[in-house]
C-alpha cells in the first residue's frame, strides 16, 4: 500500500515537471511566433499549462528576479521538484513501509 501511494505522489511530481517543460517551450514558441496564440486551441492549451504551473512557479518568481528577458524559475522549479521526487518522497514514505508494508 505504501509503495502504491509513493508511486502516485512520484507520478504527480513527474507530470508537474513535464508540464513545466512544456509550458516553457510553448512560451518560447509563442514569443518567436512559431505558433500563433490567437488560435483558440493553442490558447486553450496555453491556459491549461498556465493554470497547472503557476501555483509552483509564482512563489519562485516573487523571490527570484528575471535575468533580463530570461526567466530561470522553471529550471529552479524542476530542480526542486526532482530533488523532492528522488529524496524527499522516499524519506517521507519510509515509515509507512514499516506500518503498512510495501
Amino acid at each position: 500500500m505504501a509503495g502504491f501511494l509513493q508511486s502516485i505522489v512520484s507520478g504527480v511530481l513527474e507530470l508537474l515537471i513535464w508540464a513545466i517543460i512544456i509550458s516553457a517551450v510553448m512560451s518560447w514558441l509563442i514569443a518567436f511566433n512559431v505558433i500563433n496564440d490567437r488560435n483558440p486551441t493553442v490558447r486553450a492549451i496555453e491556459r491549461f499549462f498556465w493554470a497547472v504551473t503557476r501555483p509552483v512557479l509564482w512563489p519562485l518568481q516573487r523571490v527570484i528576479p528575471p535575468l533580463g528577458a530570461v526567466d530561470i524559475t522553471p529550471i529552479i522549479a524542476i530542480l526542486i521538484l526532482s530533488a523532492a521526487q528522488n529524496y524527499l518522497v522516499p524519506w517521507l514514505f519510509a515509515p509507512l513501509y514499516g506500518a503498512l508494508g510495501g
